[in-house]
């Protein structure tokens, strides 16, 4: 086969794996998030501890932690069809990947979270912050740079998914490379299939390592420290207070 004839067909299967691998990140990061985050909360010590919940939770993650993706794909023919009307094609492999990474991606932001100061927790609470206020300006902007690590992670993990989709007829380049490569003894095909997912996955760990040391280093030079000193700045106004009465 010439790179003429190659060329459409690599084309058209890596739009395939950028729709699939994108829109079931998206689904894994908009579910996966609040998950892992109520992981923490809802564990002992933590600000909404609920064991039975955690409980729960922790149970229904590790079963889809430990599923192995193609019969987890299998598995979820039938809502699959139900949701896209077809088990074939990317769009119905957006289903199970989708699935398939919210559990691996809420595992790794409970990790980011956990890993959050405890002192920072309590400074907020002591100037009377609630649970979501403490979530929305401490938990998450302090393990900002280990999420965006985590969802670099979660993304070359999704495109591992979606070759192993190609098997069942799932399309991209896994399809591509099975179809052609494998089954039509296409060596050539096969490598470069290969170059192609090697060259993405290294351009996105890439991406992903520099924004989490963007972050990092922002994080270090103005993240807690600023308050910190707001809770100095009170305390003198505090025993000012004190003075006066």
């Amino acid at each position: 086969m010439t790179w003429s004839q190659m060329q459409p067909l690599l084309e058209q299967a890596s739009w395939e794996t950028l729709i699939m691998v994108g829109w079931s990140t998206l689904i894994a990061v908009v579910v996966g998030l609040p998950l892992g985050v109520l992981l923490v909360l809802t564990d002992r010590g933590g600000l909404l501890q609920n064991v039975v919940v955690n409980k729960v939770i922790g149970q229904v993650v590790n079963i889809g932690r430990s599923m192995p993706f193609i019969i987890l794909m299998v598995a979820l023919m039938s809502f699959t069809r139900w949701v896209t009307g077809t088990t074939i094609g990317s769009e119905a492999a957006i289903v199970p990947l989708a699935i398939g990474g919210i559990p691996f991606f809420a595992r790794l932001v409970e990790t980011a979270v956990r890993e959050v100061d405890g002192g920072l927790v309590e400074a907020v609470q002591s100037m009377g912050g609630n649970t979501w206020t403490i979530v929305r300006k401490v938990l998450v902007p302090e393990a900002l740079p280990s999420l965006i690590a985590s969802t670099t992670t979660t993304v070359i993990a999704l495109i591992g998914y979606s070759a192993m989709a190609g098997t069942v007829g799932g399309g991209g380049l896994g399809d591509l490379a099975v179809r052609y490569g494998y089954q039509r003894f296409e060596p050539d095909f096969m490598w470069i299939t290969v170059a192609l997912l090697a060259v993405a996955i290294s351009l996105i760990q890439f991406a992903g390592d520099y924004a989490a040391r963007t972050l990092h280093r922002r994080g270090g030079r103005g993240g807690a420290a600023p308050r910190l000193r707001l809770l100095r700045a009170k305390e003198p106004a505090a025993s000012d207070v004190g003075k006066v009465a």
